[in-house]
């Protein structure tokens, strides 16, 4: 008698641990209503696997009914994170490809972590990929001394410091900024936006860095930069760790409020500090990207590690041409064309 309710008994907590973690994961779709939902979508993957794999040897035994039900809303909620960003209902947007016959611009997006014990990686790898623009968070006192070292490369800059001086956001540009602007510090230091000019377009790059999830304040405080994000012109690209995830209603609001689109995700950006890279797999992507107007997307990747907690982000995007100037663009290229194929004529190298 005492073996047959061994099984049960099993099965008993089976079910109702399948049952725990599918409300959770239904809870975490109702961010909307109350942060402390949205707090468990960030999790949603993770809820997902769980529950799968909870259900996964369940479906060998009377309550497979329940179990198969189970699985199927748990594949059901884990496609909805960035790891199947085309179903319908997600909020990315699908890369454009790069132009062959346009400027094509970096972006480097870092949290560098405000005690990172080797912050020469951070700046060997600012060095190396030479980003037109870039967003930093968590810029404290000592980075501020580290990131002097690039202002002969980077002569465009704006720091925000957090009141904490452990926190702050930053940008550095080579692109000058736009003539008869200065640029902007929000929400004590949560945010800094320039209006940067490439090549005669000007944008406004914004970094960001928001607060941690409830019980955390950062839904109030993406109310406080609710205003800021509205005043973006209407091309502009947003970069920074959110401590939210794409498929968030943290994420959909930031968005919102400043008439953005977010980028796919590169992927898992963050991992508590005390695990090990290799499970890097299992972490969250909270440091994101958005963009509106004449800025197109092309790629947007995770590079290696710098010492922090958070992987950087590379951006690549170009800039839409004006209305008035595609036609102009298009009869400079064929006349460039024209007198390149002349002169390979006069030289012989081709022939008619």
């Amino acid at each position: 008698m005492e073996r047959m309710r061994q099984p049960r008994t099993v099965l008993a907590w089976a079910n109702a641990a399948m049952l725990l973690l599918a409300l959770l994961l239904l809870a975490g779709f109702f961010g909307r209503f109350h942060p402390a939902f949205d707090t468990l979508a960030h999790f949603r993957a993770h809820l997902s696997v769980l529950a799968a794999l909870l259900a996964l040897p369940v479906l060998a035994t009377s309550q497979r009914f329940l179990a198969f039900s189970v699985l199927v809303f748990a594949a059901t909620s884990f496609s909805t994170t960035s790891f199947a960003p085309h179903l319908p209902g997600q909020v990315q947007a699908d890369f454009s490809p790069a132009p062959a016959d346009q400027p094509l611009y970096r972006l480097l997006q870092m949290n560098l972590r405000y005690d990172n014990a080797t912050p020469g990686k951070a700046l060997s790898l600012i060095g190396r990929t030479k980003p037109d623009v870039v967003t930093l968070d968590e810029v404290s006192d000592m980075w501020r001394s580290k990131l002097a070292l690039l202002s002969a490369a980077y002569p465009h800059s704006i720091f925000c410091p957090y009141p904490n001086l452990v926190f702050g956001v930053a940008i550095l540009s080579r692109r000058p900024f736009a003539a008869g602007s200065e640029p902007v510090c929000f929400e004590r230091g949560a945010m800094a936006v320039a209006t940067v000019d490439f090549g005669g377009q000007e944008i406004d790059v914004a970094a960001l860095h928001l607060a941690w999830p409830w019980p955390s304040h950062q839904a109030w405080q993406i109310g406080a930069i609710s205003e800021p994000l509205s005043e973006l012109s209407e091309s502009a690209l947003l970069a920074g760790d959110l401590n939210a995830t794409p498929w968030s209603a943290a994420a959909r609001r930031v968005a919102e409020a400043g008439a953005l689109t977010l980028a796919p995700s590169a992927g898992p950006t963050w991992l508590y500090w005390r695990l090990p890279g290799l499970l890097r797999f299992a972490g969250l992507p909270i440091d994101n990207v958005l963009f509106k107007g004449d800025v197109i997307v092309h790629d947007v990747r995770t590079l290696e590690e710098t010492g922090s907690d958070h992987l950087p982000v590379q951006v690549e995007f170009s800039l839409r041409l004006p209305a008035d100037e595609p036609e102009d663009k298009r009869e400079s290229a064929i006349a460039l064309v024209g007198r390149s194929l002349s002169l390979l004529r006069q030289s012989g190298s081709i022939s008619d």
